[in-house]
């Protein structure tokens, strides 16, 4: 069958390198997305073990509708019997791109009545629409006239890995702080250092990374346990083998920041996860008094922006990080995200690499900074 895994703008090649290694066939990448082909088990493994991507979906319908009446009449072709019964409650999540259906909300209006329609005369009672915490979660996308209908296998968003308990002022988010470590290509043998750490993400996706923990292992719902030929069976099985499958921490990963309370919050959230208890080193340390932990390393951070974390002078600011960063933190690679634009250019540091990324609604810039000693330039090829 075949499986749609969404994901962030900048992951895509990422996630299908992920989507492979897990077992995916004839994966084919497209703007914020990943089709690839598997069973039900492979689909359960994706909600496991999918560190960058949003959700995980199932096609049921693919269709053209030229007006509201055809969409209607197409939508009730499809047996929502196998799906939904009338104890469950459904939603449905529009994605509308046309001149013909120019409100989303009641092309998704028209696909739900159809739903209640059917199931009604089937049945003798219809299901329940719900928003906030539905049983079963249906994708409609509409580009012009061409229709398609998904089951949403995941839920809640699979960013929502179930450890950060405690928020921080700014965090990111843990589909894109995992994207971001994918993208540096970290081993998992070098030291690893967030000396920004907030709420702990990056050291915690690199911690269950570097330990092969699966980002869904501690995760209790998904949305296919609400499907009507959920396998209980084949996902308790996934789950005892992702048990056995972590590994010890091979090297030493760094979590530092200047505030006490959030270096208490970020430790919390790792031991969230009973598994990483002890494998981040946790420190109150501010990034411009103190020096590098290990000679060599990479540093991934998110520094503050000035959109939601505000600084005196925000251009100064990231002066005082590329200065920092040139003469302390020789023999690192350092990977630094921010969506100020305008500050990241003031690091006085030439990056080898720029990559356009998404923070929420935020346009990011994501820069590899390599550092050796006594020069701006970066390693040659």
């Amino acid at each position: 069958m075949k499986i749609v895994a969404r994901t962030l703008a900048g992951l895509e090649e990422v996630l299908a390198e992920e989507i492979k290694q897990i077992g995916g066939n004839d994966v084919e990448i497209f703007n914020r997305a990943v089709e690839y082909k598997g069973d039900v088990r492979l689909l359960y493994k994706s909600n496991l073990w999918l560190r960058t991507a949003i959700d995980v979906l199932l096609p049921l319908s693919k269709f053209q509708a030229n007006n509201e009446e055809e969409l209607y009449n197409k939508v009730q072709k499809i047996n929502w019997s196998n799906y939904i019964t009338s104890e469950k409650t459904f939603s449905i999540n529009p994605i509308v791109h046309s001149s013909i259906f120019t409100h989303s909300h009641y092309a998704s209006l028209k696909v739900k009545d159809a739903i209640v329609d059917q199931l009604r005369e089937k049945k003798g009672r219809r299901p329940n629409i719900d928003t906030e915490n539905p049983d079963v979660k249906i994708m409609l996308r509409i580009s012009e006239n061409k229709c398609s209908l998904l089951l949403n296998s995941s839920g809640e968003s699979l960013f929502k890995r179930g450890y950060r308990t405690y928020g921080g002022v700014a965090p990111i988010n843990e589909v894109l702080a995992a994207g971001i470590i994918g993208i540096s290509e970290w081993d998992t043998r070098t030291p690893f250092v967030d000396p920004m750490c907030g709420s702990g993400t990056f050291a915690i996706e690199a911690a269950m990374k570097a330990k092969n923990i699966a980002p869904g292992y501690i995760r209790e719902e998904f949305g296919f346990m609400n499907w009507l030929d959920y396998r209980a069976d084949i996902w308790e099985g996934l789950k005892y083998e992702a048990q056995f499958e972590i590994q010890e921490l091979k090297t030493p990963i760094y979590a530092f920041d200047k505030s006490r309370q959030t270096v208490r919050t970020a430790e919390m959230n790792a031991n969230s996860i009973e598994e990483l208890n002890g494998a981040i080193h946790f420190e109150m340390k501010d990034f411009f008094k103190n020096e590098k932990p290990t000679e060599e390393g990479i540093i991934i951070t998110n520094p503050p922006y000035e959109v939601r974390l505000k600084t005196n002078n925000i251009e100064q600011f990231y002066e005082l990080i590329g200065n920092n960063l040139k003469h302390k933190w020789t023999g690192y690679d350092a990977w630094i995200i921010s969506s100020n634009l305008d500050a990241i250019k003031r690091l006085g540091l030439k990056p080898k690499k720029k990559i356009a990324l998404m923070n929420a609604q935020l346009e990011s810039k994501l820069v590899h900074l390599p550092l050796y000693a006594g020069s701006k330039k970066i390693k040659s090829e």
